[in-house]
């Protein structure tokens, strides 16, 4: 499953983040990642989950995400959900057909592996194409 909060800026996106990290700490057994660009998270999530500074692994790019998601599952089977904020920081891109295909990898990935993913994005979903318009929620 992956889920896209989407808005501009000051739409609550980061809210509706956390929100639904505390949610999942109550609800699934695995264990929880959050990956984000900078340390603005780190009072305001459960400490059991794990948070991952993007800035000191130099995740660059969505091939790189990719094997940086990879990396995490195959050192830890019981992760059950990735959150990632900012997740155009985080990969160096807006490119919407690289995003598209990041989100159908992990939703792939996902289902091969049990895994949940939730992401935030800033910008405007009106001006999304349907491949990434379905990931919304």
């Amino acid at each position: 499953m992956v889920k896209v909060i989407m808005g501009l800026s000051g739409s609550g996106k980061t809210k509706e983040l956390i929100q639904s990290i505390n949610d999942a700490i109550s609800t699934e057994s695995g264990s929880m990642v959050c990956i984000e660009k900078g340390n603005k998270l780190t009072f305001d999530i459960d400490y059991r989950v794990r948070l991952i500074e993007a800035s000191e692994y130099q995740v660059n790019g969505y091939t790189f995400l990719k094997g940086f998601i990879s990396g995490l599952h195959a050192g830890n089977f019981d992760i059950s959900h990735i959150f990632i904020d900012s997740l155009f920081k985080i990969a160096g891109s807006k490119d919407l057909a690289e995003a598209e295909d990041f989100f159908d990898w992990c939703a792939a990935f996902g289902q091969q592996n049990n895994l949940k993913f939730t992401m935030v994005v800033s910008d405007d979903p009106e001006k999304m194409p349907e491949g990434i318009r379905k990931y919304l929620s």
